[in-house]
């Protein structure tokens, strides 16, 4: 056997492993929000909520690196809550049609401990529901 065919072949890929902190979780929920130095309220929607941040749908340009304070809502119409945060820009996509929402990453700067815990507790509940509505197959099949 010649020394080539006794090597070891190697192989190369890409693998794309995923090096976040915080899960998050699709979820859509109002939000008001409004810039530090302002008191005019602007609305949005969350795409997707972690412990660390958030990523938004909103309809006005704003900078990385800006300060925003915001709420966002969620419950049920009996029993509506919200979160207040004070948040850092630390992303922003561009806005490919002129009638769209700018799409941007939020990170949570300040908020409150009983902010905190209940965000703690949308994110338990939400991963609750997650494990609880996987499909179990039944009995008789494999």
């Amino acid at each position: 056997m010649a020394k080539e065919e006794r090597e070891i072949k190697r192989r190369f890929g890409v693998v794309n492993f995923e090096l976040r902190k915080y899960p998050r979780y699709a979820l859509d929920l109002p939000i008001e929000y409004w810039q530090i130095d302002s008191s005019k309220n602007h609305l949005g929607r969350t795409i997707n909520v972690s412990e660390g941040g958030l990523m938004l749908f909103i309809s006005e340009q704003i900078e990385i690196g800006q300060n925003l304070k915001l709420k966002f809502f969620f419950g049920s119409s009996l029993n509506l809550s919200f979160i207040e945060a004070q948040v850092e820009v630390v992303w922003k996509d561009i806005r490919l049609v002129e009638d769209d929402d700018y799409r941007i990453g939020v990170k949570f700067v300040d908020i409150s401990p009983g902010d905190k815990d209940k965000l703690k507790n949308l994110l338990k509940n939400l991963m609750n529901l997650k494990s609880s509505s996987k499909l179990k197959t039944p009995s008789g099949f494999p």
